[in-house]
Formats: structure tokens, sequence, C-alpha cells
């Protein structure tokens, strides 16, 4: 039987490695924009604590990671997101 390997990602606001279904992923897409938990194109990892998500910084460290400009209501978004996957943790991956 072949043993797998967890895939191994790095939370952008701790910088620790966790197993991908640990994290939450956040993709830029050329076409669809900015994607929750699917697509292909730049990704940045973000751990499901709340000391993570909730960072003063978040913000500036996904712009970079993704390289990209957000705007303002990404962060509203971006919340109401955090908080559904909180309320199910299951969700996503």
């Amino acid at each position: 039987m072949i043993r797998q390997i967890p895939v191994m990602r790095i939370c952008i606001s701790c910088r620790k490695t966790y197993d991908r279904k640990h994290l939450i992923k956040i993709t830029k897409d050329h076409k669809q924009g900015i994607l929750f938990q699917k697509g292909m194109g730049r990704s940045a990892y973000i751990c499901k604590s709340k000391k993570c998500y909730s960072d003063s910084k978040i913000k500036k460290k996904l712009q970079k990671a993704l390289k990209t400009s957000l705007e303002p209501e990404f962060i509203d978004i971006f919340e109401k997101e955090i908080t559904s996957y909180n309320d199910n943790p299951n969700k996503g991956i």
C-alpha cells in the first residue's frame, strides 16, 4: 500500500508549517479575481487560528503574497468567510 505524504504549506501570518487541510487558501485568479478554498493561480495560506486571521497586518501580508492590491470591501468579505469556516470547520477542503 502506498502511503501518501501530506501536502505542507506555510501560514503567511505565523510562518508555521501545516498540512494543507488545516489552512484557508486564498487564490488570486487572473480571470475570476480572489477566491477562497479553490482556483488556480497565485495562492496564500492562513491557518484557522484566531490569532492569525485577526492579525492587524494581514491585509498587507495578503497583498504581498498575492502580488496585488486589495479593495477595502475585501476585508469585510474575508471576515465573513473566516467566521463561516469557524462555524463549519469541515467546510471547504
